[in-house]
């Protein structure tokens, strides 16, 4: 395998499949599938999902509901709505997982302390992360890359509905080109959305790479950790 520890960002959106809010099973139980072929291969695994399904922050800003830390701090409660359900999803395949999460609450998941979350990983159980940093004003995208760097990550594989990383989004230009690979540097001067700039500069700044690829293509996840080509890396130049 070309990775033995892995961060694997998953997008909250991504779990509504065709739905237009919520939790759909089927893409839950599709990825739980794809998930446990790495784990059987015998990669250490954790994972940070978002919560735009549910609640994103802005919107509650944007409604006039609340100010920008309340709406955080409600996505990231959304987050562990999501990191419950894929946990239930794992553990349904027979995967050993543990849940972690920013913000304590003792009933449902762990609290995050680094040095338990290795070990976890080391014995071969899935780290789901949930609530983000534990702090407003942070993205999901930035507690993946926190998270990663924290347990010594090879590589943070960021699923998305798209195989990679192209000079427009190409559900909307028909001519955007795809990168094989990509420089930090090449993506803040073309103002890529890879991932937001926090976590891009704390990719960059502890030499994390970053993998790109389309999540929802049966196999990839698989392939992209044996070594395949799959996606667009994003590294130093």
């Amino acid at each position: 395998m070309r990775y033995k520890r892995i961060l694997l960002k998953l997008s909250g959106e991504a779990l509504m499949g065709k739905q237009q809010y919520g939790i759909d099973a089927e893409v839950l139980e599709r990825y739980a599938r794809e998930i446990k072929k790495v784990v059987d291969a015998g990669v250490e695994l954790a994972i940070v999902i978002g919560g735009g399904n549910i609640f994103r922050g802005v919107q509650g800003v944007a409604g006039g509901i609340v100010d920008r830390a309340q709406g955080d701090y409600m996505g990231m409660l959304a987050t562990v709505i999501n990191a419950m359900a894929l946990q239930g999803a794992l553990e349904s395949q027979g995967i050993q997982t543990r849940l972690q999460t920013a913000i304590i609450m003792e009933q449902i998941a762990e609290p995050y302390i680094r040095r338990r979350a290795i070990r976890h990983l080391e014995k071969g159980r899935v780290v789901i992360f949930g609530a983000g940093t534990g702090a407003p004003y942070f993205t999901t995208d930035s507690a993946a890359s926190l998270r990663a760097v924290e347990v010594e990550a090879d590589v943070i594989l960021k699923g998305t509905r798209v195989d990679g990383v192209y000079t427009a989004d190409p559900e909307k230009v028909d001519d955007a080109e795809k990168f094989d690979t990509i420089s930090f540097s090449e993506v803040y001067k073309r103002g890529l959305h890879v991932m937001d700039l926090t976590a891009i500069t704390l990719c960059e700044e502890n030499n994390l790479p970053i993998v790109v690829f389309n999540m929802n293509k049966e196999g990839n996840l698989f392939d992209l950790v044996n070594g395949q080509e799959v996606g667009t890396l994003v590294n130093k130049a």
